[in-house]
């Protein structure tokens, strides 16, 4: 049965946009497997402490990715 795993840094999103990711995320899913695997597709979010997200060998924070979100650069 199909499992999407979505890893996001805690804080960045409500409670709202979270849910809002389950259900399309669940949504694009079954758009290609059928909706006869709704009911066993698995969607879970996982948040990862800030700071303990890197790209590039830099650590993120629930703060940069607000900032990136805004069109800030971040340092």
């Amino acid at each position: 049965m199909p499992l999407i795993n979505v890893k996001i840094i805690e804080g960045v999103f409500s409670a709202g946009q979270k849910q809002q990711i389950v259900r399309d995320l669940t949504d694009a899913m079954v758009g290609i497997e059928g909706e006869n695997m709704r009911s066993v597709t698995w969607c879970v979010v996982e948040e990862v402490s800030s700071g303990d997200w890197g790209i590039g060998g830099q650590p993120l924070t629930t703060a940069d990715v607000k900032a990136l979100a805004a069109g800030v650069g971040v340092s």
